[in-house]
């Protein structure tokens, strides 16, 4: 299998999480490749590209390229930023998405990223202190999407404990928490569209949550959207089989799980871990993650 047919393979096969990752990863490559050509050719190959993609500040520069507002979280600055950022995903985001299944997963991280790009543009346009930089500001980056997933788990699940290298157990609301503090108070530091784009996220990351539990209408119209989004990566089989049922069957034995059922089995995992699920707990939580 060549490394093509291999990035393809993971890209289908893959959860929310990987394929976002993969996107991430592969734009980044592209990007520092024309920089490499850019660079020994002399030549400038990525100036009006970045700037094509990037969110920018001005509200009239974004009338006239409104996809960056979804671009500009697939583009970084240089290895650590997209690494940091990738890392932080695929520690929480994976446990995201195993509760909470591909197309909320989706959501989280566009969403995310999209209000957190208009906190950004919103911030530049009213605080005095970014007067006169919004016409030649930009923001990138997947952070603000990053941290709307690392929020929305830790309200999901706020005792649940992960290991921390030379710290230990430590909880996700504590771990959200930190993050969220370190990014208000590093805004008059340097990069403070960046940190309020971060704040951005993270606000929605819990507004979402929130969203779920209270079973908005708007949480079934995102559910549509993003299942056909979801959907679109999926191969289509090439064999249905129909089937009737002859008995009765509760929601929980066929499709599905129902919403309270989710919930029940969410709050003992809070209680005591993933661990503590019976058999059955852990097949309707597969069932509904899917």
């Amino acid at each position: 299998m060549s490394v093509i047919e291999e990035v393809q393979y993971r890209f289908k096969a893959g959860n929310a999480i990987v394929r976002i990752i993969l996107i991430n990863v592969l734009v980044f490559i592209l990007v520092a490749f024309l920089q490499l050509l850019g660079f020994l050719f002399q030549a400038n190959l990525t100036s009006s590209l970045l700037s094509w993609l990037s969110v920018p500040a001005s509200l009239v520069k974004l009338l006239y390229q409104p996809w960056s507002l979804i671009t500009y979280m697939f583009l970084h600055t240089g290895i650590f930023h997209i690494l940091f950022n990738m890392l932080w995903l695929y520690w929480i985001g994976q446990l995201f998405q195993q509760y909470l299944g591909n197309t909320k997963t989706y959501q989280a991280y566009f969403l995310g990223g999209i209000f957190g790009a208009i906190i950004y543009i919103l911030s530049y346009n009213f605080f005095p202190v970014f007067q006169g930089q919004a016409e030649v500001a930009t923001a990138v980056g997947a952070s603000a999407g990053v941290l709307s997933i690392v929020v929305a788990t830790a309200t999901l699940l706020p005792d649940y404990s992960i290991s921390l290298l030379f710290i230990g157990a430590i909880r996700l609301k504590y771990i959200a928490l930190f993050s969220v503090l370190m990014d208000l108070i590093s805004i008059p530091q340097g990069n403070p569209g960046g940190h309020i784009a971060h704040l951005g996220g993270a606000a929605f990351g819990f507004i979402f949550i929130k969203l779920i539990y209270n079973k908005s209408s708007t949480s079934n119209y995102l559910d549509r959207f993003f299942e056909w989004f979801s959907n679109g990566f999926q191969s289509s089989p090439k064999l249905k089989v129909k089937y009737k049922a002859t008995t009765k069957t509760n929601s929980s034995q066929v499709g599905k799980p129902s919403q309270e059922e989710i919930d029940a089995i969410l709050d003992k995992i809070n209680r005591g871990g993933y661990e503590n699920l019976s058999k059955k707990e852990k097949e309707i939580l597969f069932k509904a993650s899917k």
